[in-house]
């Protein structure tokens, strides 16, 4: 099924991107000179979709970039909850440890004696 979806997906997204290559194959010189227009510095010249498809992607890029930094708060707190959340795991395991130790040290030892032993009696102490 993931195939299948993927398939559908990434088959028509390709021909979109040959599609639109071949539409907008025709040269552009991008310049990253704000001062010489004519003759800039730094110049590069690529096809158009070369150049649109770039943008898209470091848009793309910068976007993520900014979101990662601004969910920084979120991911901080819940690492901080994650930890409490451990250390008051370890805590209640040893209080019921020592809970579970404690009551076992005050339970009566079963009594032996008696006029019918411990084998005259049911759970509630009645008599047989």
């Amino acid at each position: 099924m993931r195939k299948f979806l993927t398939a559908v997906v990434v088959i028509p997204l390709g021909l979109i991107f040959i599609i639109f290559a071949v539409a907008n194959r025709h040269w552009v010189t991008v310049s990253f000179d704000p001062f010489n227009s004519v003759t800039p510095t730094v110049a590069v010249t690529l096809p158009l979709f070369v150049v649109i498809i770039a943008s898209a992607i470091l848009g793309v890029i910068a976007g993520g970039i900014g979101t990662w930094f601004k969910q920084g708060h979120w991911r901080r707190a819940a690492r901080q909850h994650e930890a409490d959340a451990r250390h008051l795991r370890a805590e209640l395991a040893e209080l019921r440890a020592a809970a579970s130790r404690d009551d076992a040290q005050r339970r009566p030892a079963p009594a032996l004696s008696g006029f019918y032993g411990a084998a005259g009696r049911d759970k509630q102490g009645a008599t047989l």
